[in-house]
């Protein structure tokens, strides 16, 4: 298969989809997913901190570029369900090698910025 864009080129869409995944809440969405369907309420649970506005954007700029799947069951109470889509699952692997990264070097990282700041009198 032949190599499709070049995300150092100023012109290439890839850069979009780079741009698209590597927000903070798409990062902590789409490996929520990976468990299963959810509904808005469950992903709100799961994820804390995310206001209900901003998990509505996030899913609708998801469900818009093809990495989440959204079924209305037409109920009443209203039952929406988001899943991830193919290609999404094929992100989800490298998203949640990401996460446990963050999870193990936080405390590093932690400490490099407080030494940072008292180095150069921040904050």
């Amino acid at each position: 298969m032949a190599y499709p864009g070049n995300v150092y080129s100023a012109k290439c869409s890839a850069r979009d989809a780079l741009a698209l995944v590597s927000g903070k809440w798409v990062m902590l969405i789409l490996p929520a997913l990976a468990e299963g369907p959810m509904r808005n309420g469950e992903l709100m649970r799961k994820i804390e901190g995310i206001s209900q506005k901003v998990l509505t954007q996030t899913l609708r700029q998801l469900e818009r570029h093809g990495l989440v799947s959204r079924v209305d069951y037409d109920e009443k109470p209203a039952c929406v369900e988001y899943s991830l889509t193919e290609v999404a699952e094929s992100l989800v692997s490298t998203l949640k090698a990401l996460d446990r990264w963050a999870e193990l070097n936080f405390p590093e990282l932690d400490a490099a910025r407080s030494r940072y700041d008292l180095e150069n009198d921040r904050f």
